[in-house]
């Protein structure tokens, strides 16, 4: 047996020569002085971790951890490409580091010159772009997008984006929402993002406390295609990041500062300086910023800026002037809580003549906002289309009706709190806001009240399409009956939290619509019954779409009618009211619809004997809403849950 081991011929036996690599190793085949054979296995090569130095064992390190940071650099940056540099960047944390910290202007080329020179030679007789080139091309347009929330927002996350981003087509859109741990954001993660990611266009800072100046001008230094800036309570920013961004971002067109007290007039008289593109501007909230540099900002790109909100600021008249005057791009405009801005403000601005295309304008707590302001702003913006008012404790009746009279391309109408407005004011906005509205919504509005007597004479308008009505405690059936009369065209009806409504106002309204109601929102209207919603189901149900019932006194007929008559329904709410077992029943098997949506929160009658039917309305469900249902049991639910795996169940 010996001996035919030590056979090394090449005749059949072993056509490929000595079954040894090499003969003089072959102890590692062979255990000595045994005829037998076992297979080659693999030779580890043993490192000891510990070396005996100085009369005591020392650690040892890999020798590639010996070298310092320098060395690695260098051969991290000279690596051919993105993919090699993101698994090296995978090995530790020192490793990632190093490799975040390198820019995109550190890389070295490897190629030799014969190369080089025949990559070109191939180029010109294709007529084409290296691979090369493409490459570089694809790393540089930031097709990515990347967000960091909470414990997440970390700088070696960040590290971790900049490095891998950059061979998969580049960083576009970072946003980051930092919390309050003590491993958060900071200038170390941002750094890296600025070498690391050149093409960023988007960046959006939440809640970073630790995050200051530093940190926003590395960005503002290595990633000069920035278009979009978001500092949200980020108190450690000042002006001085502001100038580093106006420096090194020229392009920026949208700017969003919240809650930042320490950025004031300097570093928005810069972005005003050197960002001619600006677009969108936003600013609320930071008690340093005053006329000097909102003026700025609104007065530096009077054909390009479209959307304007100022919210909580200490500026004056003069800022709302400069709007008037300079705001000709100006579509979008939001004003909220100026305190120190008066009526002469809003009569300056209105008469500036500069807000032509003025399409959506929203007001918020600003004393200012008065009748002769509001009638201004109306007779200067010709194309103003959307119009929220929103706590104006000096509107009146007379304000709103002259508004709506000089407001003649008005298509949404919507009033909040405002309490000075009565029914007389309600009618006279419908009636003077011509044949362009088509949305008017009233909440909170406690100054409305039913009168019999008083109204202005009431012609049809049939272009409103939308009435909202929500928690004005004095809107009974004597302004429902009017309505009826003045609205034949409405399509989407919401009547919320009116107690002083009942059957007979609302069945009028619902009688009166000729073109059939897609949606209807009735929840917290006490008083309505089954008769309500028979009507709809009978009169409305080959088009709605949408039935809101929450607390109202319904039964299990008003469920028969449903099913009957309403095939096109998709979204039903039904809590709190007062169906049982028989009413989902009569849901499910009567001429099944297709409803996505279904809310029976609250509705204690229903009971596990439900469970058969929800599994047949399951079918089509995306959305299940079970909550405060005493008498479903969690086995029950849990059932269901199985049965229904692609629907949202909440119990």
């Amino acid at each position: 047996m010996s001996k035919l081991f030590a056979f090394s011929g090449s005749d059949d036996f072993c056509p490929g020569g000595s079954i040894y690599p090499n003969l003089k190793e072959s102890s590692l085949f062979l255990y000595p002085n045994q005829d037998v054979y076992f297979p080659p296995c693999k030779r580890y090569r043993i490192s000891a971790p510990f070396v005996f130095a100085g009369g005591k064992f020392e650690q040892k390190k890999p020798s590639i951890e010996v070298l310092p940071d320098e060395c690695l650099f260098e051969i991290f940056r000279r690596l051919p490409g993105g993919q090699e540099r993101s698994t090296c960047a995978c090995v530790s944390k020192r490793w990632l580091t190093l490799v975040s910290n390198i820019r995109r202007d550190e890389i070295s080329d490897n190629k030799t010159p014969q190369a080089s020179d025949l990559e070109h030679e191939n180029t010109d007789k294709k007529g084409g772009v290296s691979s090369e080139d493409v490459d570089l091309d694809v790393e540089g347009d930031g097709y990515l997008s990347r967000s960091l929330d909470g414990k997440k927002a970390t700088d070696i996350r960040l590290a971790s984006i900049a490095v891998g981003t950059a061979s998969r087509g580049g960083l576009g859109k970072l946003f980051i929402r930092g919390s309050k741990s003590r491993h958060g954001v900071t200038t170390v993660g941002l750094r890296a993002i600025s070498r690391g990611c050149p093409s960023l266009r988007v960046l959006s800072l939440w809640n970073l406390s630790s995050v200051g100046d530093e940190g926003l001008c590395e960005i503002a230094n290595g990633c000069h295609q920035l278009e979009k800036l978001d500092l949200c309570h980020c108190p450690s920013i000042t002006d001085k990041s502001l100038l580093a961004v106006a420096k090194g971002c020229p392009n920026l067109t949208d700017l969003t500062i919240e809650g930042c007290a320490n950025i004031g007039n300097e570093g928005l008289q810069a972005i005003a300086r050197s960002c001619p593109n600006l677009k969108s501007v936003s600013i609320k909230d930071c008690p340093l910023a005053g006329d000097q540099g909102v003026a700025s900002l609104l007065s530096s790109a009077p054909y390009s800026l479209t959307k304007v909100k100022l919210q909580a600021l200490n500026i004056t008249d003069v800022s709302l002037a400069v709007i008037g005057h300079y705001g000709k791009a100006v579509t979008d405009l939001s004003l909220t809580s100026l305190p120190n801005v008066s009526e002469k403000g809003f009569w300056v601005m209105g008469n500036g003549h500069g807000l032509q295309k003025l399409k959506s304008f929203t007001v918020t707590s600003c004393r200012g906002a008065t009748d002769s302001g509001l009638e201004a702003v109306g007779k200067g913006c010709p194309n103003l289309k959307q119009l929220c008012l929103s706590k104006c404790p000096f509107l009146s009746d007379k304000g709103l009706s002259s508004l709506a009279k000089a407001a003649g391309s008005l298509e949404c109408l919507q009033l909040e709190e405002c309490h000075r407005i009565s029914q007389f004011g309600f009618f006279c906005s419908l009636i003077n806001c011509g044949a362009k509205l088509k949305v008017i919504s009233f909440a909170n509005c406690l100054g409305i009240k039913d009168l019999n007597s008083g109204l202005p004479p009431l012609s049809p308008c049939e272009s409103l399409r939308s009435l909202s009505i929500h928690n004005c405690p004095g809107f009974g059936d004597a302004s429902l009956f009017a309505l009826g009369k003045l609205c034949p065209q409405l399509q989407h009806v919401e009547l919320c939290g009116l107690h002083g409504i009942t059957d007979a106002g609302v069945l009028l309204l619902l009688e009166s619509c000729e073109a059939g109601l897609l949606k209807v929102n009735l929840s917290g209207c006490v008083n309505l019954s089954d008769k309500v919603v028979q009507t709809i189901s009978n009169l409305h149900g080959w088009t709605l779409e949408l039935l809101n019932l929450d607390g109202c006194k319904i039964s299990d007929a008003s469920l028969v009618a449903i099913a009957k008559n309403c095939q096109l329904l998709t979204d039903l709410d039904i809590s709190k009211c007062t169906i049982t077992d028989s009413g989902i029943a009569a849901l499910a098997y009567f001429n099944p619809i297709n409803l996505q949506i279904l809310s029976v929160s609250g509705c204690s009658m229903v009971s596990d004997k439900s469970l058969p039917s929800l599994g047949k309305l399951g079918e089509t469900l995306l959305g299940l809403n079970l909550q405060q249902c005493k008498a479903i049991s969690s086995r029950a639910v849990e059932l269901l849950t199985e049965q229904l795996w692609r629907c949202d169940i909440l119990f």
